[in-house]
């Protein structure tokens, strides 16, 4: 289903400037959907699976999402996937981050620890084609682990050497109306040439409290269960609520799953009255249903996410747990993106009234 072009928000409006971005490692879309909603638009949006970008364009009027190595682009090589010269007003992006999660026990040679100087490197050569406004980069909070301090002051560093300055901050997914405790590393930066001594106000919580679960998953019919048969687009609630078929005695054990507790990672159980877990999930560790009757199918897991009950996502069943999982919540991608427009705005309202 495509996003409803709608009208710019007044913030970006106001600014007088291109609302076009490029998103790096873009996913499924979720940040860029968030962005999309404050008005922002997306000239070029790239990821490394072709099954996230076909999810990407499925589900937008412009196909502007592209498979590529971003390890292998720069601004021409861009272009010429958008067949057009690309002037982004900022560049957003979440690179990969298994590697740095609490969980991973990744190596200190795994290659995705150098995607984030992946992101600065292409931040800094647009900058220099033509001046880029701002960034916002997304990861996950295990960045902060002392055993990657080191790594987090170069990617500070590559950020400032670009010409921009950097704010840091930890938001949850659970503070903007998105029914999972989801905390994430949130580094926002402005270009120090075109708004210099400018100061970033986080995004403040938009929910007085966080959402439950049963607000988002009861009532719902039951999904289909995964066979080598099923026409996914045949699935009469939503394209997406499929899962996978449970195998495990545990589904059918009285009290063998009881909500709001885990046996182990491969079977944690939702709770009615609590917000889910961080949807992230590994092979058959996809969350149990607070039923405890089988896991969540993809569907329940894209609202636990914040996306719109029409976002759709294409590919297999193990494809598309790992787009959810993955994605970042357009709800938090939406209020970055405000808190960017509102600080540009400000800025330049200051600006012209000490002119």
């Amino acid at each position: 289903m495509a996003i409803p072009s709608g009208s710019m928000s007044a913030a970006v409006e106001k600014l007088g400037l291109s609302s076009e971005l490029v998103s790096l490692f873009c996913g499924a879309g979720g940040l860029d959907l968030g962005f999309e909603q404050a008005g922002y638009s997306v000239g070029a949006a790239v990821d490394l699976r072709s099954f996230s970008i076909a999810s990407y364009n499925h589900n937008r009027k412009r196909k502007t999402g592209y498979v590529g190595d971003l390890t292998a682009l720069d601004p021409a090589k861009l272009d010429k996937l958008a067949k057009r010269t690309l002037k982004p007003v900022g560049i957003i992006g979440g690179p990969p981050c298994q590697s740095f999660s609490r969980a991973a026990h990744s190596s200190d040679d795994d290659h995705r620890h150098e995607l984030p100087l992946e992101f600065s490197r292409l931040l800094d050569e647009f900058n220099q084609r033509a001046p880029v406004s701002f960034f916002a980069f997304e990861n996950v909070p295990g960045l902060l682990k002392h055993r990657h301090k080191e790594r987090l002051r170069k990617i500070h560093e590559s950020f400032r050497d670009a010409g921009f300055s950097v704010h840091q901050v930890v938001l949850n997914a659970s503070s903007f109306g998105v029914a999972q405790n989801r905390p994430r590393l949130i580094l926002v930066g402005f270009n120090n040439a075109l708004y210099p001594g400018l100061k970033w106000a986080p995004p403040g919580p938009t929910t007085p409290s966080p959402i439950p679960v049963r607000e988002i998953l009861q009532g719902l019919p039951d999904p289909v269960f995964w066979t080598r048969e099923v026409d996914r687009m045949k699935i009469a609630h939503h394209v997406n609520h499929w899962c996978m078929t449970p195998k495990s005695k545990n589904f059918t054990t009285p009290g063998a799953l009881i909500p709001g507790t885990s046996r182990g990672r491969s079977f944690r159980t939702l709770d009615w009255d609590q917000p889910s877990p961080t949807v992230a999930y590994g092979h058959r560790e996809v969350h149990v249903h607070p039923d405890g009757r089988r896991r969540l199918s993809v569907y329940e897991a894209l609202r636990l996410q914040g996306f719109p009950k029409n976002y759709e996502l294409t590919g297999s069943l193990s494809q598309q747990i790992t787009q959810v999982s993955e994605a970042v919540p357009p709800p938090l991608g939406l209020a970055i993106a405000k808190s960017i427009a509102e600080a540009l705005q400000q800025y330049d309202a200051e600006a012209q009234a000490s002119a």
